[in-house]
């Protein structure tokens, strides 16, 4: 296992269309295996991925909703054991941030995830004031405290990656940065990530702390990172891209239309521009398309987007969230839809016939990001 002193023993210190991508010759190989009983051979169970120089599973677990946000929170039980499930079927990535609950989603993935702790990757997030309102804060000596805080609800002595979920106007992120780097060389954090940063932003940390990895959202019906220059200074730089809400808080599943209605007390998307009564009528065609897409490649619409993602880059490495176990082995299925060629030119050439009414989060969130494409 590794631990805080092996660890420094070992270290010296929007429905636009877009220039198509290649597709990789190859994912990167996995080293997790499993047995076919039919036909007793070994089989990759699930590929990994590289985030910069951090091995993780190429789909990850994203366990915000299971503290809420989405709905109100998930038993707690059952997000033990979708968590477990994801395990046990290769995933080794798994997302979650103080600010979730606040806390207690942290406390749940610690908790769902000790008895195999060293087989993991765990990601949280710093950065939110944490106050009732969206304030940020991400001054050094507070940075210093959460990740104690961090570090005992996930019952562990080390962060695999450590994000500022948002950049913060009032410090500088080269102060930042150099925090991360001391708690790096402590082995309190082994990564550096930034979340919904820009170019300019990512540039600047990195040149104080490599970035192994950086997360916005991203998605068939979300794609600023494409025009906005943030996935090409990743590629630039050989920083990792994590997509949070991959499918488009829910609705690249399918399962919403203009007949839904979310909870304002509980739901964020009750807020979100997109799915209100004037915008989703005007964004059900993409759906509508994904679904009999999906059908004829008897997939489902989930795994098409996750799959999408997939092909994109192999430095790609979605994090689909759910609180539900069918719903997790559904995304997990992604990983065995293989997108040719044409079908990726397919994809690309119908989104870009689809634009996108509205904004993707409500005005409070969407005043933190930062950058504006």
């Amino acid at each position: 296992m590794i631990t805080r002193r092996s660890f420094l023993k070992n270290t010296a210190l929007t429905g636009t269309a877009i220039t198509l991508a290649p597709l990789p010759a190859a994912f990167a190989s996995g080293k997790s295996e499993s047995v076919n009983k039919a036909t007793n051979k070994v089989e990759p169970k699930m590929k990994t991925r590289e985030l910069g120089s951090l091995e993780v599973s190429e789909l990850g677990l994203g366990c915000m909703n299971m503290a809420g946000n989405y709905n109100p929170p998930a038993d707690h039980q059952q997000s033990i054991k979708t968590i477990r499930t994801a395990f046990e079927n290769g995933v080794t990535f798994f997302d979650t941030a103080e600010v979730y609950g606040p806390y207690t989603d942290e406390i749940l993935v610690g908790e769902a995830l000790q008895p195999f702790r060293d087989q993991v990757k765990i990601a949280t997030k710093f950065g939110f004031a944490i106050d009732g309102t969206v304030a940020l804060d991400s001054r050094p000596k507070r940075i210093k405290k959460v990740v104690e805080e961090s570090l005992k609800r996930l019952r562990t002595d080390y962060i695999d990656l450590y994000y500022q979920h948002r950049v913060d106007p009032n410090v500088p992120i080269e102060d930042v940065a150099g925090t991360i780097k001391d708690l790096i060389q402590q082995g309190k954090v082994l990564h550096f990530g930034l979340s919904e940063a820009s170019p300019r932003t990512i540039r600047r940390a990195h040149a104080v702390q490599p970035v192994s990895a950086v997360q916005s959202e991203y998605s068939m019906w979300t794609r600023n990172v494409e025009l906005n220059g943030v996935l090409k200074t990743c590629e630039e730089l050989g920083i990792g891209f994590v997509p949070w809400s991959p499918l488009g808080s829910g609705f690249l599943t399918g399962k919403y239309d203009t007949t839904t209605k979310f909870d304002k007390e509980t739901d964020f998307r009750a807020g979100f521009p997109r799915y209100s009564k004037e915008f989703m009528p005007l964004n059900m065609p993409l759906i509508e398309w994904l679904k009999g897409y999906a059908a004829n490649k008897n997939a489902k619409p989930s795994q098409v987007a996750l799959a999408w993602l997939l092909a994109k880059s192999p430095s790609i490495v979605p994090i689909p969230g759910t609180r539900f176990e069918d719903h997790l082995l559904e995304n997990l299925g992604a990983q065995n839809l293989v997108l040719t060629q044409k079908d990726f030119q397919d994809i690309d050439t119908m989104l870009s016939k689809f634009p996108i009414y509205g904004e993707r989060m409500g005005e409070a969130h969407m005043s933190s990001i930062d950058y504006t494409l």
